[in-house]
């Protein structure tokens, strides 16, 4: 099959082409960077998939498939709809289990959607992620075919991607490894969460390629098995103190509120991380067959495993955020350059109409 793969060098993106590679598929991926590959039959095309003409080039040609991992806002995908639809025979679209709203029995596919069923209205009026990828879908659906499939990934984890609540490992796992502390929101630690090796969901994504049962159809390719935030937090601390012979410092906060209006994630704490979220993967299942989906317990411990034995962390991350709510102090040999070591110092220490005044200055 040809296959093209936009935005395909994510964390699940590497394992589909992967996968696909070496099932003998005749793929193309796109990178904003350059790239070499392993398989003879995958080759990588450099470019800006968001850039219009450079879009136009590739879906000059015909696909049996095409998998879409890209982020669109709501109208750049209105735009490019038809045209994605009409250069293949099956388009798979990216989109998110945090597109539901809260519920008390195990979610399936056909359950509410924040969309559709929330009254906040400042919310609404909102581009936010879940939104966003909700209104992407209708587009589908109003499209007038079913030559499409949605996937709705939840939170998805591997040796590069290990996520706590509402941060990614560039936060607090770069701080537990510089003895510093991580502020966890009690309410969140309370709550279930439903984790999923991406390298499974990659699996998952390659099983619904050429099915019929996935056409004009929705599938969250998610583990059954859900496990509280806390109990990550137990397997983490487990694995830290057997690797690295120390504790992670934990700080528990009584209110997220100070957490996320810091982070600037207030709807995806309040419509996600808030929600006991449980999944019922019947529907994908039935659709591919028996699909082993490692459990979070092997999985987690397993893959922080992996990265401790050679931590790389990407960007740097916002640690004035957590030293302020900790009460905290990173050290300024710990930050590489003047206006980084500026920035830090403002954001820690200063109210946040003076730090506005200084970023301005610094841009």
């Amino acid at each position: 099959m040809k296959i093209l793969v936009l935005g395909g060098t994510g964390a699940m993106g590497v394992d589909l082409v992967k996968i696909l590679g070496e099932r003998g598929e005749n793929v193309t991926v796109t990178s904003r960077s350059e790239r070499k590959s392993e398989f003879h039959n995958v080759r990588y095309v450099q470019g800006d998939a968001h850039d219009t003409t450079f879009l136009q080039s590739l879906l000059a040609e015909q696909y049996d498939a095409i998998v879409d991992f890209m982020v669109y806002k709501t109208e750049e995908f209105k735009a490019r709809r038809d045209l994605l639809l009409q250069a293949t025979k099956q388009y798979i679209f990216l989109s998110s289990s945090r597109v539901y709203a809260d519920s008390k029995t195990p979610i399936t596919e056909d359950s509410p959607r924040l969309l559709d069923v929330t009254t906040d209205k400042e919310y609404l009026q909102t581009d936010e992620y879940a939104l966003t990828k909700a209104r992407q879908e209708n587009l589908l659906r109003g499209s007038g075919g079913t030559n499409w499939t949605i996937i709705r990934p939840y939170i998805t984890y591997s040796n590069q991607r290990l996520q706590l609540g509402v941060y990614e490992k560039e936060l607090w796992l770069y701080r537990a490894l510089h003895d510093q502390t991580v502020v966890f929101p009690k309410s969140i630690a309370e709550k279930y969460t439903t984790m999923t090796l991406g390298e499974d969901v990659a699996r998952g994504i390659a099983a619904l390629i050429d099915n019929e049962k996935a056409m004009g159809e929705a599938f969250h390719i998610t583990t059954d098995r859900a496990i509280k935030w806390d109990d990550v937090l137990t397997i983490y601390k487990q694995v830290f103190q057997d690797v690295m012979g120390k504790e992670i410092k934990i700080k528990y906060a009584d209110d997220p509120k100070p957490i996320y209006e810091a982070m600037g994630n207030k709807y995806q704490v309040i419509y996600d991380r808030m929600f006991d979220r449980r999944f019922d993967n019947t529907k994908f299942l039935q659709a591919t067959g028996e699909c082993k989906i490692e459990s979070p317990e092997i999985g987690l411990e397993r893959c922080l495993r992996e990265f401790l034995e050679r931590p790389v962390f990407k960007g740097s991350p916002n640690l004035a955020v957590m030293d302020k709510l900790a009460g905290d102090r990173t050290k300024l040999s710990e930050i590489s350059g003047f206006k980084k070591r500026c920035k830090y110092l403002a954001a820690r220490y200063l109210p946040n109409s003076v730090q506005h005044c200084i970023k301005t200055l610094l841009k």
